[in-house]
């Protein structure tokens, strides 16, 4: 009943005070509709961002043949560290990895009847499918254990150099020569979004069975290995224990970063989301800062109504009415202020959001922007925010309004 009470006289209220209330409500009303976007905006960037990271290496450890940097155990500086297949066999002893895959790599070229391209072409495991995220569209497969093997001059295709070779044909079962060699192509790789790469994005990349890159190359020595750390947490152990059971066999200095050099996806997905964070937070202060700038026009309104309920305050506390009751009144109202801004505020913004969720983002900058994405978390901030604000625009008037002199407050005109 309280409530209905001071519902009835925040609605009388605003009828005197008509275009300041909808001004301010309109400013709140943008505040918290730029806020919500800035912020989805900012998160749907970063989970764009972190998707591009990952498509080049789900949370792998990228292990390179180096060059000592120090010397140990009497050997020089200067020397080249080689890396085998046995040493995927090797690292795979470490308790807190969960897999190690060799990979050779360089480049070919490619021919098609009078259709000639470059590429840069692995020799892999199947297991490469999942650390790479390298996964074939429907009607085409990934390399299998069988072609690993039988050796079988069976070749996988990145999207972009598929079509380019290929045309509008369907390229599944067909052949290609690669460096004078005929492949049978067996499987194609749809357009991913990738934000880190080397020779080159795997939209443009052709793989093979490992042995089968090995019986034609007689490559001996690895372009990589690739190991995933049983949990992300161990990432960095698991670095520094590669590097321990690495140095122990080809005897260098563990500490030698650059006999094996290494590229850390774990680390650097954690840095990213560091950076993004840091993105987040200044868009939030953006947006709060409109919101801010309302807050002042409910306080405004705030004012210019203890100013004209000076009398009516008077007979209140006259009549007995605590200060509590005449704090709790004006805070109320500004806080009904703020909510009904803000409701309009995130319907807005939601209903924005969901329609650019229909749009294509396939292609161009959007690519990368990515769309929007509505979080509780910047929910539950933005009513934080929108509170606050209330509740501060509504607390300075309201303590100016209840330590009125009850007596000079009925001689008011």
């Amino acid at each position: 009943m309280f409530i209905i009470l001071l519902i009835k006289e925040f609605i009388q209220d605003i009828r005197f005070q008509k275009t300041r209330a909808f001004l301010t409500t309109v400013a709140i009303t943008w505040g918290v509709f730029a806020i919500i976007l800035l912020m989805a905006f900012g998160e749907g960037l970063g989970v764009q961002m972190r998707e591009g990271l990952l498509n080049a290496g789900d949370r792998i450890i990228r292990v390179y043949g180096g060059q000592t940097t120090k010397k140990y155990n009497g050997m020089p500086v200067g020397r080249r560290i080689r890396l085998v297949e046995t040493d995927a066999e090797i690292l795979k002893h470490i308790p807190q990895v969960s897999t190690a895959v060799p990979g050779y790599g360089k480049w070919v070229r490619l021919r098609i009847g009078d259709k000639i391209s470059s590429t840069f072409m692995e020799g892999v495991y199947p297991d490469f499918e999942f650390l790479r995220r390298t996964y074939p569209a429907s009607g085409g497969r990934f390399l299998d254990g069988k072609d690993l093997k039988e050796r079988k001059r069976v070749v996988f295709f990145g999207g972009v150099i598929a079509r380019e070779m290929f045309g509008d044909q369907d390229p599944i079962g067909k052949m290609i020569s690669i460096d004078g060699v005929p492949f049978t192509v067996v499987g194609i790789m749809p357009k991913k979004l990738q934000t880190s790469m080397n020779n080159g994005p795997d939209d443009r990349r052709a793989i093979i069975p490992f042995t089968t890159f090995q019986s034609i190359y007689g490559s001996k020595y690895l372009d990589e290995l690739i190991v995933k750390p049983a949990r992300v947490e161990d990432g960095e152990f698991v670095e520094k224990e590669i590097r321990r059971v690495l140095a122990k066999k080809y005897n260098f200095d563990p500490t030698d970063e650059r006999a094996v050099p290494m590229w850390n996806f774990i680390d650097n997905e954690k840095e990213g989301a560091k950076v993004f964070l840091g993105l987040n937070i200044f868009l939030g202060v953006i947006g709060a800062m409109t919101l801010i700038i309302a807050g002042v026009g409910v306080a405004n309104i705030m004012y210019v109504v203890a100013k004209e309920r000076t009398h009516e305050i008077g007979i209140k506390r006259a009549v007995g009415a605590k200060k509590s009751h005449i704090i709790f009144q004006f805070i109320f109202e500004s806080l009904l202020i703020s909510f009904v801004g803000g409701l309009v505020g995130l319907l807005f913004s939601t209903g924005l959001i969901k329609l650019m969720w229909t749009m294509p983002a396939k292609e161009g900058a959007m690519e990368f922007l990515g769309r929007p994405v509505l979080s509780g978390t910047v929910v539950i901030l933005s009513i934080g925010i929108l509170t606050l604000i209330g509740l501060l625009a509504g607390l300075f008037p309201a303590r100016k309004a209840a330590n009125v002199d009850p007596v000079e407050a009925l001689r008011y005109e």
